[in-house]
This record gives structure tokens, C-alpha cells and sequence, in this order.
């Protein structure tokens, strides 16, 4: 990975440089099908570039990207280079350049098995072969020379020669001809939402048209695909409902046309991300395309992800940031956007629950590493980059944004988009760009705002103080703010603060509210003196800021006994997720929040939050409550989710739900039911145990050795298709034996023959909650092994087994120990690879402190 690397003062002098005029890259992947070669060589296609370009300063050197196994010939303005000489395996340098240059590059690229590239994966259930790109941040380098970074937009030509067979499609409109697929030309566009599918795919297509303001009609072809096997599941009409949904909400707000043509939705198996926004051709992972029962918090979150991907067809493809440092300026306001246009243009007008309570939860956690950053982050080099996919800049950049809308107002918010889309259409801009319009239309000094809120890192937690009169009214209601030491910032807050009573009936309702601007540690609302005295005051109601939420004892009293009868969803999602917060804070013992969920969880009318809820239950268990109570909190929570498991109505989600959390927390007396839901001796009124639900039963039976290698190969016979066999390897994985382990790890640290989603799946069995004496002996290995796996693999799998490998559930100092003695010996690493561990270790030393918190718990 190192020669990989770029550094941004690289990437700005070679922009400096540099003006390219346009690709033409031709692939010949008919090599995907057939045996491949031996003695361990990669597979690999035949990629061809041709890059015009200028050079502002004629006999200048530079150098162009590509990443492959060989490189047959390389022309700079007809003049023959000798590949051993200019290419390094990662860089081919250009001398004695011209004003003008074309550079012709033919190289053997190597297919992919880690996501990352030119991915090619073969269906088990089948044999089809399927192929698909994935390049952010920077891995179109793999497939075809090019200068890699965002800042250099090009028009792109691309020709792919595939087997007879296959459909492919890319960027822009595509045509068979003599036997090659031919693609329009894109408009300018970086180098890393290129992209490129190709395969036997099952192809639905459909089209959106619009009446435009000047009297003109738009329309755009759709289609979505997915791979053969899958077609069966596929509801391609609900993904073009959200489609058509979101152009309509986006063109209304924008005022500007979707400028990339066609809009193709690719579903792609063995994917790293969740979506990518490539213009024309967005690809998705295909755990989007639901294989059984799924709750309706699954359909919202993949309407979300289209929105989200929609909306950088915007934000991050038409104008695009300079370098990764403005990240945010895409991704911050997709993931806004995303939820935006959920509520504003599809059925899911709770979207904005959803994102208060699970897209902040990110947020936070991130917030509070130590590798939190400013939203607009100091990204030094590419795998900077890789790592500032974060919490920071999706969850936090989107609340501050929000924030934003409520500081400026949503009109003069929408209008700067406006003028940021005309006036930078098809170019590269940084922060200041976007702060100019927004001055121009809200009229407000942006530059105050922006240091608060995108340059400065940490989260504010705000606490209201109450004090009554002698009649017991409300004489004086103060919000204090405060920071963390780290981070010392005291941000300018637009919040609403509501004040709730419990009325005759029981429900807890608000009465009062009041907006204001909280600047500095302490604010007085005025508006709320003499209000009657409330019994639970929610700073932050409506969720207008970021910040996490707490309590003056009255209102935490009120929680405590009546959450349940908190009647808006919206405000009890924050009061839950401010409870967690507090979990995580050891300032709430891990066993009264999960005590706050088996009490209060079954009335919880949100099914995104309640499935939010079982997580951070079960996370509560395994990392935050004392080892002393676990085994009475694994019985209490089998126990309440049983309970709650049959009192759920037949065949609602909120069944489902309780069924999937029931099987994750199950101790060993609970086993039996679902051993019993597997081979119908048990039923639960209108619960359908379905292919996906059996895995989900499966994976504790074997963690706890009920089932062995010899039922998981029956239930892959079961289910012979590529998802089931990830169930199969996560589930053999999970078994509780030394011999299993040793092969699990040796699978994933010592080999690299399986795929990213192998891996993946492999890590996810490894560590169980259950087994915490039979991975004692890897933390040793672990702290052995990492560097060598971060030098050696591709930096998603490295990222995999650092984060999915740490030895988090041997919570001891001695873990911490070993894990400072390692950054000690290692102060020289990759500092993306001290990053990772760094942020595993904080999570360790939380959990540690909430320990604590619980332990004393129970002498209280």
C-alpha cells in the first residue's frame, strides 16, 4: 500500500500542471470467463487508455496512475517508452512534456476479488460469472491508466469487449457494434465515479420524463439490475417509485436538469460500500434486494440510499470538491439530502426519526474517538481518505447542514444550492465556494458559522437547569453547554427546548416550546418563564442541532418511570438516544438502559428505532455492563425478548424484530425454541421462518455447539446461492472450538484466498460474545500480525481485519496494555494503521469506564 499512496501536495502540483481533455479506454474482459492461470498469477483483462492533455508548463515531468500486474507498451506523443523504465507498479513517469500530449498506455490489469477495481465474481448457485467496478477513492488506477484525483475531470470514451453472452453497460448510453460495446461520451466527470458492469445481469428497465421551466421535456431512461438468482426478489417498481419520487423532489428544488443522461441501478454482490454514485450507472450492494421478510425500516434505508446517491448526482458529481479534504461538500449533503427527501417526496415521512436516531449514533461515536476531526478534515493522502468515510463526514456533516437550514432558513439554504450547482457545473470547488452563495442569499456572515460548526472537531452536550418560583412555575430555565477538555469548542446552537407533562391519562405531552440560540456556557430561554413546571424539559426537541441531549434529575425521574407514555416519536427517539448516549458515557449504568428497553421497547410504535434499540441492547450487554451481571442480563434479556416475541401481533414487523433480537441474545435455556422454530416442533403465531431468518437462528445454535459443519452443509444445500453460502462461512466461524478459530484466522490473516465478502463473513462468526476464553490467545497474534496485513493486502481488507480482529472482547487492562505497548513499538506505522487501532482502543477504554459505572450499580 505505501506505493500506492498520494499525497494531496502531490495532487495539487500536478493540477497546477495539468488540464486533460479527455479518455478513451478500451477493456477486453472476455478473459473473466474460463480457467484461470496457475502458480497463483491474478486473472487479468487487457485495458487500453489514451489521455489527451495539456501541460502549462512544456518540458515539465509528472506522472500518470495505474496499478497492474504488467504494462505491454507505453507512447507519450508517439514516442515509445520502455515500460521497465517508467512504470514502478504503481506510477509511470512523463518527461519532457509538451503543451500538448497524448499518452497511450496498454497494460494487463488485474481483476479483483476485494471489492476494490474491477471486481469479478462467480455465483455459486450457477457459475455466471458477474463484473462491476468500484473505485473511490482511488482504484480506477486498477483498471485503467489515468490521473487519479478528483480535481482533474475529463470527458471519458469508454469500449469494452465482452463474452457474447453478456450485456455491459457504463457512464453513458452503450451500443453492440462488430462485436464491442460502445458508450457515449460522458461530461467531465473525476476519475473515480467512472464505472463499468458487465455480466448476465437481469435488466428491468422503465423511464422518467418531466416538463422543464423553459418549455422544454426531460426524460431519462431507467433501469435496474441484479444478478440472475436474485431476480425472484427483486421489486424493481419500488426502486423506480423512489427514482422517480426523488428526480421529481430534486428537480423541483434544485432548478437544474439532471445533467448525466440515462440513470441505470446496479445491485452488485460482494460489495464494500453501501452505494456509489457513479453518474448514470449507481451501483448498490445487493443486501438491498430483500431475500425474505424484512421490516419496514429495511425498505426505508434503501430509499435512502437512492435519495442519497440521487442527490450527489448534485452534490459531488456535477460539482465535485478540489481534493478529499472537502469530502463533506458531497457527502454530508447527500446523507441530508438523503433524509430531506424522504420526508419531502416518499411514503417514509418519519425519515427524519430514522436519521436522529441512527445516522447521529454514528456521529457521535466518531465524534468522541481519537480520531475525530473537523468536517472539513486535513486529508494528507489517499489513505487518509479511505478512513474519512466516517460518522464525521456523512452523519455529523449532514446534522451540521440541518443545523444550517434552521440558522439560515430552508429557502435561502436551497436557493445557494441553486447558485452553487450554475455556477460551478462540471468544476471543483472548496469550502469558500459554497459559503460565498450562502452569504449572498441569507445575507448572514457565514465564515463564524463555519469555524464553529465544519472547522473545529468534538460534540457539545447541552443540560437544562430549571428553577421554580414559590407557586411552582418555571422562574428561570437555563441551557448549559459544555465540551469536552480535547475539544473546547462551544458552538452557537439553534435549538428548540420542549417542556412535557404527563396529563390525566398518563401520556407525556408537550405544552411548551420555545426556540433559541444558545452561544456560550450558559443561555437563558426567556420564552419559557412562567410556564407551568414540567416534568421532563427535551433540549434539542425537533432535533434542530447536533449535540448530545441531557437531563436535570426531575426529567431523568420522569424517563425512568414513563417513557413508555412519551407520545411523539420523534421525541422519544431523542430521549432514547440521549439514554444511550449516557450509557456510553458512564453516567447510566448498562443494566438500567437495558432495563429502559425491556420495560419500555415493546410499546415502541417506531420500528427503526425499536430494531436500534435491540443493538444498543445487546451491545449494552456484551461491552458496557459489569462481567459479574452478564449472565443475569443475557437471562433477563432472553426472558423479555421471548415475552415480547409471542406478544407481538402475528406477522407484524415488530414480531420479526423481536425474533431477530431474540435470537441474538439468546443464553444457552433459550436455544431450545429456536432449535424448535427450525424444525417446526415450535411455532409463533404469524411468524414465517423464512431462508433468511433460519441463518439468523442458525448462527447462535452454532456458536454454542447445538449445530455442527454437518447441518450448516445441509442448510447450504438448502440454500445453494451466494448469500447462503456467506451464512454458511460466518456461521462455521462461529463454532465453539480451537481448531475452528485457528482456521478461521489462518482463513483470513495468513491467506488471501477468500473474497472481501468471505472475509467479511468470516470475522463476523469469529468473534463471539460467548466465546471470550477461546479468543484469549489472539490478542498476542493480533498485535503480531497487523502490520504485516496492512503492508500486504489492499487497504479494504486491511481496514477489515484491524477494526473486525481487535480483541475487543478481552476487556481488561492488560488488552489496553497491549495495545499502548504496540503503539509505542510502532510510533513509525502507517498512520492510518495507527488510526484503527487508536479508535479500537478508545472503544475499549469505554467500555471499561461503563463497566465500572455498572459495577458500582449494583451496590448503589
Amino acid at each position: 500500500m505505501p506505493g500506492e499512496n498520494l499525497s494531496r501536495d502531490e495532487a495539487r502540483e500536478r493540477a497546477a500542471l495539468l488540464a486533460v481533455d479527455g479518455y478513451e479506454v478500451s477493456l477486453d474482459v472476455r478473459s473473466a470467463l474460463g480457467e484461470g492461470p496457475g502458480d497463483g498469477e491474478p486473472r487479468t483483462f487487457r485495458s487500453v487508455t489514451t489521455i489527451r492533455f495539456r501541460c502549462a508548463e512544456p518540458g515539465a515531468s509528472s506522472f500518470a496512475d495505474l496499478i497492474a500486474p504488467s504494462v505491454t507498451s507505453v507512447s507519450l506523443n508517439g514516442r515509445d517508452l520502455d515500460p521497465s523504465e517508467v512504470f514502478d507498479g504503481s506510477r509511470i513517469a512523463l518527461e519532457d512534456l509538451a503543451a500538448e500530449n497524448e499518452l497511450v498506455v496498454d497494460a494487463q490489469c488485474a481483476y479483483s476479488r476485494t471489492g476494490e477495481g474491477l471486481h469479478r465474481f462467480v455465483d455459486p448457485e450457477d457459475g455466471e460469472v458477474y463484473l462491476y467496478t468500484q473505485y473511490e477513492p482511488a482504484d480506477s488506477r486498477r483498471v485503467f491508466a489515468n490521473f487519479e484525483q478528483p480535481d482533474l475531470k475529463a470527458p471519458f470514451r469508454f469500449e469494452v469487449r465482452a463474452p457474447e453472452q453478456w450485456t455491459v453497460w457504463s457512464n453513458g448510453a452503450g451500443e453492440l457494434t462488430d462485436g464491442v460495446w460502445r458508450f457515449a461520451e460522458t461530461k467531465p466527470i473525476s476519475t473515480y465515479i467512472t464505472c463499468v458492469v458487465a455480466g448476465p445481469y437481469h435488466y428491468v428497465t422503465d423511464s422518467y420524463t418531466r416538463e422543464l421551466a423553459d418549455g422544454g421535456r426531460l426524460e431519462i431512461p431507467l433501469g435496474a439490475m441484479c444478478r440472475k438468482g436474485l431476480a425472484p426478489h427483486f421489486d424493481a417498481d419500488d426502486v423506480f417509485l423512489i427514482t422517480k419520487q426523488g428526480l421529481d423532489f430534486f428537480h423541483d428544488h434544485f432548478d437544474y436538469p439532471y445533467p448525466f443522461g440515462k440513470y441505470d441501478q446496479a445491485f452488485v454482490p460482494e460489495y464494500n460500500l453501501g452505494a456509489m454514485e457513479n453518474p448514470g450507472l449507481v451501483t448498490f450492494r445487493e443486501e438491498y434486494i430483500f431475500r425474505g421478510k424484512v421490516t419496514r425500516a429495511s425498505y426505508e434505508g434503501r430509499a435512502n440510499t437512492i435519495l442519497h446517491e440521487m442527490a450527489h448526482m448534485w452534490f459531488g458529481d456535477l460539482v465535485t470538491m478540489e481534493w478529499w479534504d472537502d469530502l463533506w461538500l458531497k457527502e454530508s449533503f447527500a446523507d441530508f439530502m438523503g433524509a430531506f427527501a424522504n420526508v419531502g417526496a416518499t411514503r417514509f415521512k418519519d425519515a427524519w426519526i430514522t436519521f436522529a436516531n441512527r445516522r447521529k449514533a454514528w456521529a457521535y461515536r466518531a465524534d468522541q474517538l481519537p480520531s475525530t476531526h473537523p468536517i472539513t478534515a486535513d486529508i494528507r493522502d489517499l489513505e487518509d481518505a479511505k478512513l474519512n468515510f466516517d460518522g464525521i463526514t456523512y452523519a455529523k456533516g449532514a446534522s451540521a447542514l440541518k443545523q444550517l437550514v434552521a440558522y439560515v432558513g430552508q429557502d435561502a439554504f436551497l436557493e445557494g444550492a441553486r447558485r452553487y450547482f450554475k455556477r460551478h457545473a462540471y468544476g471543483n470547488t472548496r469550502l469558500g465556494d459554497l459559503l460565498a452563495v450562502l452569504e449572498e442569499t441569507s445575507g448572514r456572515d457565514m465564515g463564524a458559522w463555519a469555524r464553529s460548526w465544519l472547522q473545529t472537531a468534538g460534540v457539545n452536550a447541552l443540560t437544562p437547569q430549571v428553577l421554580l418560583d414559590a407557586e411552582g412555575r418555571v422562574d428561570e430555565l437555563a441551557v448549559v453547554q459544555e465540551a469536552a477538555e480535547s475539544h473546547p469548542e462551544l458552538r452557537p446552537h439553534r435549538v428548540a427546548v420542549g417542556l412535557y407533562r404527563r396529563g390525566a391519562d398518563g401520556a407525556l405531552e408537550r405544552y411548551a416550546r420555545a426556540e433559541a440560540d444558545v452561544d456560550g456556557p450558559r443561555t437563558v430561554v426567556a420564552e419559557l418563564a412562567g410556564a407551568e413546571a414540567p416534568d421532563l424539559v427535551l433540549v434539542n426537541d425537533d432535533d434542530l442541532t447536533y449535540c448530545k441531549t441531557r437531563f436535570d434529575e426531575t426529567s431523568l425521574a420522569t424517563l425512568r418511570e414513563a417513557l413508555g407514555e412519551l407520545t411523539d416519536p420523534l421525541a422519544r427517539a431523542l430521549c432514547w438516544s440521549a439514554l444511550w448516549n449516557m450509557t456510553r458515557d458512564a453516567l447510566l449504568p448498562a443494566r438500567e438502559f437495558i432495563g429502559l428497553v425491556l420495560r419500555f421497547g415493546g410499546r415502541e410504535s417506531d420500528i427503526g428505532v425499536l430494531q436500534m434499540l435491540h443493538a444498543w441492547a445487546d451491545s449494552a450487554l456484551t461491552h458496557y455492563a459489569a462481567p459479574e451481571w452478564r449472565g443475569r442480563g443475557a437471562r433477563l434479556l432472553t426472558e423479555g425478548a421471548s415475552e415480547q416475541l409471542y406478544a407481538a401481533g402475528p406477522g407484524s414487523e415488530q414480531q420479526l424484530a423481536w425474533a431477530r433480537f431474540f435470537a441474538r441474545v439468546t443464553d444457552e435455556q433459550g436455544l431450545e425454541l429456536l432449535s424448535g422454530l427450525l424444525d417446526g416442533k415450535a411455532t409463533v403465531e404469524g411468524l414465517v421462518v423464512d431462508q433468511e431468518l433460519r441463518w439468523a437462528f442458525l448462527e447462535p445454535l452454532a456458536a454454542h455447539g447445538v449445530v455442527g459443519e454437518s447441518e450448516l452443509a445441509d442448510e447450504l444445500a438448502r440454500d445453494d446461492t451466494a448469500s447462503g453460502k456467506r451464512h454458511q462461512v460466518r456461521c462455521l466461524a462461529a463454532r465453539p472450538s480451537e481448531a475452528v478459530k485457528a482456521q478461521a484466522w489462518a482463513q483470513v490473516v495468513e491467506s488471501d484466498a477468500l473474497s472481501n465478502a468471505l472475509v467479511e463473513a468470516t470475522i463476523g462468526g469469529f468473534a463471539q460474545a460467548s466465546q471470550p476464553e477461546l479468543l484469549a490467545p489472539y490478542t498476542e497474534k493480533y498485535f503480531a500480525a497487523i502490520d504485516r496485513v496492512w503492508r500486504e493486502r489492499s487497504i479494504q481488507i486491511g481496514m477489515d481485519v484491524v477494526r473486525g480482529l481487535f480483541p475487543a472482547l478481552q476487556q481488561s487492562p492488560a488488552t489496553l496494555d497491549a495495545t499502548d505497548a504496540w503503539l509505542t513499538a510502532h510510533e513509525d506505522a502507517a498512520p492510518a494503521l495507527r488510526r484503527l487501532v487508536l479508535e479500537s482502543r478508545d472503544d475499549l477504554a469505554r467500555a471499561l469506564r461503563a463497566q465500572e459505572c455498572d459495577a458500582a450499580a449494583s451496590t448503589d
